[in-house]
């Protein structure tokens, strides 16, 4: 899909994640064999979208660790606590963009940013596509983007695990994040 620079310089504003459409996934290796998912529930966060320039655009979320959601409560317990993602201590998770790019496909941008996880602050580049604008039934004005990324959880300090009888470990290192926004201009 080649987006329009109509479309992208009507985009120019302030936009407010809509944490109802919106989600922050993750997905990790468990027992070498089978694939966690999980999202987190509570989060928020703003676009400065500059349609004219994208380069100058920015993007901010704050996640509260403690919603995290794998749809199993022990598991959740055990990933608020210390071992993990230690949530008393550590209460959220932020994203801060550094530097917006054009990607690879042209309705796709490089994003470059600052996450903090676990008091760890370590540099990420996402994938991010633009998956279009609209004007819902209640006529807020709203536009879409999916991101995508990976990262070590090691590099962010959470390196609990536990060996296997066959060999490998409980829990990957590697996880995948994967964000679907729905924002809702404000300015």
């Amino acid at each position: 899909m080649t987006v329009p620079s109509a479309v992208i310089e009507n985009l120019t504003g302030t936009w407010t994640i809509d944490p109802a459409h919106s989600q922050f996934g993750f997905a990790v290796r468990h027992a070498m064999v089978a694939t966690v998912r999980g999202s987190f529930r509570s989060f928020e966060g703003a676009l400065r979208l500059n349609g004219s320039k994208p380069s100058a655009s920015s993007a901010t979320v704050s996640i509260n660790t403690d919603s995290i959601d794998t749809g199993n409560s022990d598991r959740d317990t055990h990933l608020r606590s210390p071992d993990f993602l230690n949530t008393e201590t550590y209460p959220t998770i932020t994203f801060t963009s550094t530097d917006i790019k054009p990607g690879d496909d042209p309705d796709t941008y490089v994003v470059t940013g600052e996450l903090t996880i676990h008091g760890e602050t370590r540099a990420v580049e996402m994938v991010v596509e633009f998956q279009g604008a609209a004007v819902d039934s209640f006529g807020n004005v709203r536009v879409g983007f999916a991101a995508f990324t990976s990262i070590s959880r090691k590099d962010f300090g959470l390196t609990w695990n536990a060996p296997l009888e066959t060999g490998g470990v409980l829990i990957g290192d590697k996880v995948k994040i994967d964000v679907d926004i729905s924002a809702i201009r404000t300015s």
